[in-house]
């Protein structure tokens, strides 16, 4: 096969081009996109900068084919973080890599703020806001790959699989050639803001949860909605909302609830509690009001069957075809995302074959620790792409 950069315009503009990462498939004229008036002209100039006329061809399937032929230790893994990786100083050592400035210079006009001056400068108690922090982490992700690219190509061109933490599974659609750089990115913030407000709406929060064998979550959790309407709370949340690994899940829900169960942990066989540093109960039915606003959104993007397999955080398994993504993004808002089901789907192989070598994208080596717990073997051939400096490059 011909070098990375050949086979696909991952550069500005590139990375205007169908599929971002991935922009071997051109758009087609005519297709809609989200936003109106200035904005709506301002991503139409910017998305077709770099488009061709050519309608998708044969080479695209037969990529396709080539990466399903390869065996387990020559394909790789992309896996993209969600809310929660992201520091001030995360990108400050993709910089110097083609494309990632001309990156942030969209993302500045699609958000309508300095996100790299952001990312790089804070203040935190800004960049952790979630309408702030979840494109920043997309953002981030996505040039960490671009750094990938950069230093080894053949891990790159290589990808055979790809998933993503909640926001994270945008940054993986788009690497993968389903979605679009700067229009997924608008449909991140349009997610990221309505998300927030949300969390806005109603005290709540999420709870960390490290259980024994015997812990019952569900059961847990019933009860302390129970107590909940005891307190005059209608119709209250609490409900399992990530699972992470074996005998780790998050719970988000009312905060009364979460009180109570960290209150009451040891009757439930929590041997460790802890709130996380959010603003709301994620992936719970009190996202609702976020739904329709993405959904609008997504209605307006194009986009288009994967390139490599992408996993669904909403089933844990591949995303089949364009609708079955835009049902899926809509729906992950409100469900539990099943990591560690993911796993399991990505990893699964019949015993004595080799595992994959993967490499976590960006701010955060949360995944890897996770992985590290789901499937100890595959860990074993993990890797990081950090967003700070290399320490070569530190030292010259």
């Amino acid at each position: 096969m011909g070098s990375w950069a050949a086979a696909t315009t991952w550069r500005l503009g590139g990375c205007s081009g169908r599929g971002g990462l991935r922009g071997v498939i051109p758009r087609r004229r005519g297709s809609s996109r989200p936003g109106g008036g200035d904005q709506a002209a301002t991503l139409s100039d910017l998305l077709q900068s770099s488009v061709g006329d050519e309608e998708p061809g044969a080479a695209a399937a037969a990529e396709a084919e080539r990466r399903e032929q390869r065996s387990p230790r020559e394909g790789t893994v992309l896996l993209f973080p969600g809310q929660g990786s992201q520091f001030v100083g995360m990108g400050r050592g993709l910089l110097r890599y083609p494309g990632v400035r001309d990156m942030y210079r969209l993302a500045e006009k699609v958000l309508g703020y300095d996100l790299l001056s952001l990312c790089l400068e804070g203040p935190r108690a800004e960049l952790d806001r979630t309408r702030h922090c979840q494109p920043a982490v997309f953002v981030a992700s996505l040039a960490a790959v671009e750094k990938l690219n950069h230093q080894r190509p053949e891990v790159v061109e290589s990808c055979v699989a790809a998933a993503g933490y909640s926001v994270g599974e945008f940054a993986a659609l788009v690497f993968a050639g389903a979605l679009g750089f700067a229009e997924a990115l608008y449909a991140v913030k349009v997610r990221a803001e309505a998300m927030q407000k949300a969390s806005e709406a109603v005290p709540s929060g999420m709870l960390s949860v490290i259980g024994r064998r015997e812990a019952n979550y569900k059961f847990a959790c019933l009860e302390a909605r129970k107590h909940c309407e005891s307190l005059g709370i209608e119709n209250p949340v609490c409900e399992i909302s990530n699972y992470l690994f074996p005998d780790s899940r998050v719970i988000a829900g009312h905060l009364q609830a979460l009180e109570f169960l960290q209150k009451n942990a040891r009757k439930y066989y929590f041997t460790r509690t802890s709130m996380l540093p959010v603003s709301g109960a994620f992936h719970t039915r009190l996202m609702e009001p976020a739904v329709e606003p993405l959904a609008e959104v997504l209605k307006s993007i194009e986009i288009q069957k994967p390139l490599v397999c992408v996993y669904s955080n909403v089933d844990g398994k591949k995303y089949m075809h364009a609708k079955h993504i835009e049902k899926l993004l809509v729906k992950q808002v409100v469900s539990p995302v099943l990591w560690e089901q993911t796993m399991h789907s990505v990893y699964e192989r019949k015993q004595g074959t080799e595992f994959p070598y993967t490499y976590e994208m960006g701010p955060g080596k949360q995944l890897g620790a996770v992985l590290k717990k789901c499937n100890l073997k595959a860990w074993k051939q993990y890797n990081h792409v950090d967003a700070l400096e290399d320490e070569e490059a530190a030292e010259t």
